[in-house]
């Protein structure tokens, strides 16, 4: 079932689309959401037990903060990547999807990594912590390669000539860790201002130096909140390494003093 624009107005007692701020569509049958592509204002959406399959006409409901999918027909993931633009989006609730697959755990870590802004998720309170372990164990959420292709220009340039270029490279890199925090991805223009001389200059040698040149730019774009997720993340990563370290020493300890013995 389509919901229409009649359809919306006569549920939201409303004269006109723009000024519908909260939608209850529950148990509608509804597959075809369209409709939400015109509804710009629209801050609360109840569509839970419905038949919908893709989010990508709420791409563009920007003033959007609390929205219900509860037994839907999400197929994955992946359509979370259209929810990436909605800043404000605080509540989401997308239990009993396919796209939630067999294990709660690696599900929630993978929203909250694609959607790290949420505060509340399938009415569970979002923690620091969860924020934190999900840019670690989280699934990336990616959009699909013809999408992504497309929002990196060439600038003019030959496809095979953009692929040989060092800095396709860097730009690359950080338009895919700025997709999945839900940014807009840089042009190359800007990209190229944005760099310093020697990344521009000098051809990079390894992929690390490449992640480390978009996760540097991508902190200039980060509010607060977003940078302690980032610090937290950080210290969770590095006491991973001081584990290993300390295993590392411990057990050359050990085969020291057998050698000795």
């Amino acid at each position: 079932m389509k919901l229409t624009q009649k359809l919306v107005l006569a549920k939201a007692k409303a004269s006109d689309l723009e000024s519908v701020k909260k939608l209850n569509c529950w148990g509608c049958n509804l597959t075809d959401i369209s409709i939400f592509s015109q509804m710009v204002n629209i801050e609360v959406l109840a569509l839970s037990a419905n038949s919908i399959s893709s989010l990508s006409p709420m791409a563009g409901c920007l003033s959007l903060c609390e929205l219900y999918l509860r037994k839907n027909m999400i197929p994955s993931l992946s359509e979370l990547c259209h929810l990436r633009p909605l800043t404000r989006l605080r509540v989401l609730c997308l239990a009993e999807n396919p796209c939630c697959g067999t294990d709660p755990n690696r599900y929630r870590l993978s929203v909250l990594r694609c959607l790290p802004r949420l505060q509340k998720l399938d009415n569970q309170v979002v923690t620091e912590e969860e924020l934190a372990m999900a840019l670690v164990e989280g699934e990336a959420v990616t959009t699909p390669p013809e999408s992504l292709k497309n929002q990196l220009p060439s600038n003019g340039l030959p496809d095979a000539d953009v692929e040989n270029d060092p800095q396709y490279y860097n730009m690359k890199e950080t338009n895919k860790i700025r997709e999945e925090l839900g940014m807009k991805p840089l042009r190359r223009e800007k990209f190229s201002s944005l760099s310093s001389p020697s990344t521009r200059e000098t051809k990079p040698l390894l992929r690390k130096s490449h992640t480390l040149d978009a996760v540097l730019l991508l902190l200039r774009d980060l509010d607060e909140e977003e940078l302690q997720v980032v610090h937290t993340a950080a210290q969770n990563r590095l006491q991973t390494f001081t584990v290993d370290s300390e295993t590392f020493d411990s057990l050359q300890t050990v085969k020291s003093v057998e050698m000795q013995q």
